[in-house]
């Protein structure tokens, strides 16, 4: 019977590498987790004895079995199977719904701002012209431009902070 402070010792210098070969398999971290935690309960309730030498790959090889055994396994495979079948299509209309709804919230966001700013936030995202080219246009010094811009955004943040949407609070608007 193994001792506690034994197993302890084992599982301190095992567990990372008996991670990282669960994860190079299953590419998903609670799943590599779980295959360490079951190998170790296994080896634990098993009454092997090996020198140290021997232990290493006799762990490596139990976790590359148990990963393997979770890769064929009706779990696995169901999981595989409804990615496949509904993660393309129902996230791409998700998306599209979500991306209609927050532009239109912006939308009337910038209409909102006063003329000034509502011109250097249009011009500036909307139209992709840089500070300068926007104070070339509207015939004023580009700090003014800047401050425009600066004082449109904060309005634009005032009025998006009660839709509590990350997109909409990013620090690009």
């Amino acid at each position: 019977m193994k001792d506690e402070e034994e197993l302890d010792r084992i599982m301190t210098d095992h567990t990372s590498l008996l991670f990282r070969i669960a994860y190079y398999y299953t590419k998903n971290l609670h799943t590599a987790e779980d295959i360490v935690q079951e190998v170790f309960i296994k080896f634990f309730q098993s009454n092997v004895q090996l020198s140290e030498e021997d232990l290493k790959p006799y762990l490596i090889r139990m976790t590359a079995n148990k990963a393997k055994d979770y890769l064929k396994s009706w779990h696995y495979r169901k999981l595989v199977l409804q990615e496949r079948l509904f993660s393309s299509k129902t996230v791409t209309e998700k998306d599209a719904l979500i991306q209609q709804d927050e532009e239109a919230e912006i939308s009337k966001a910038v209409l909102a701002l006063p003329v000034k700013q509502r011109e250097a936030i249009v011009y500036y995202y909307m139209e992709g012209l840089n500070i300068r080219e926007i104070a070339s246009l509207l015939n004023m010094p580009e700090s003014t431009m800047k401050s425009r811009l600066a004082k449109g955004r904060e309005q634009l943040k005032e009025q998006l902070k009660s839709i509590e949407w990350e997109v909409l609070m990013d620090e690009t608007i």
